[in-house]
């Protein structure tokens, strides 16, 4: 291999600096445009979070569903605590008067205490089952009326996203409150 006898030139090597500095200075500039310009992007996002569990919680709807299925299951509730009311004294009279008994006696009302103790569990069992059907379907509709809220809200507002169900947030983004105030409108 050959030298060009140009390579060891002074000029040629502040010539080759001097392209690497402004190719270097071109990158840099280009750089730094684009951080300016993410950060720019970044500061005009506008970011809200909802606690949907403190809206299901304390929102108005929410409040009226959870009373109309108090309303709803409260015969069935008052049922139930009659029956653990009754077992719960046959319980107490074979205690107490058992001993006195005679044991056909007390066979028959032990028979009849866990006769009363499967019903009693059965329709728990049931009456357990028919709530949850039915708070599943007060909290779809809940659910479905705080996500439009939550969907007006943000057009109304130009938010570019809101979130839920986050590990942290700056107090100033929460918009829950915001939220409850549209829901009881």
């Amino acid at each position: 291999m050959t030298k060009s006898k140009y390579s060891s030139s002074p000029w040629v090597r502040y010539f080759k600096e001097f392209i690497l500095n402004k190719l270097f200075l071109k990158q840099a500039l280009v750089a730094v445009s684009l951080l300016a310009s993410s950060a720019v992007a970044v500061a005009d996002v506008k970011i809200g979070f909802v606690n949907t569990e403190r809206v299901f919680r304390e929102a108005p709807i929410a409040q009226l569903a959870q009373k109309k299925l108090e309303k709803e299951f409260a015969s069935r509730d008052a049922d139930l605590q009659k029956q653990a009311k009754q077992a719960r004294d046959l319980q107490a009279q074979i205690e107490k008067d058992g001993v006195t008994m005679s044991d056909a006696d007390r066979q028959r009302k032990e028979r009849d205490l866990a006769n009363m103790n499967r019903e009693y569990q059965r329709t728990l069992r049931e009456f357990r089952e028919d709530l949850n059907v039915r708070r599943n379907e007060e909290l779809v509709k809940v659910q479905d009326k705080a996500r439009k809220a939550i969907q007006a809200y943000g057009e109304a507002e130009k938010y570019d996203v809101i979130l839920e169900d986050v590990i942290y947030f700056s107090p100033k983004i929460d918009i829950t409150d915001r939220i409850i105030r549209t829901l009881s409108q």
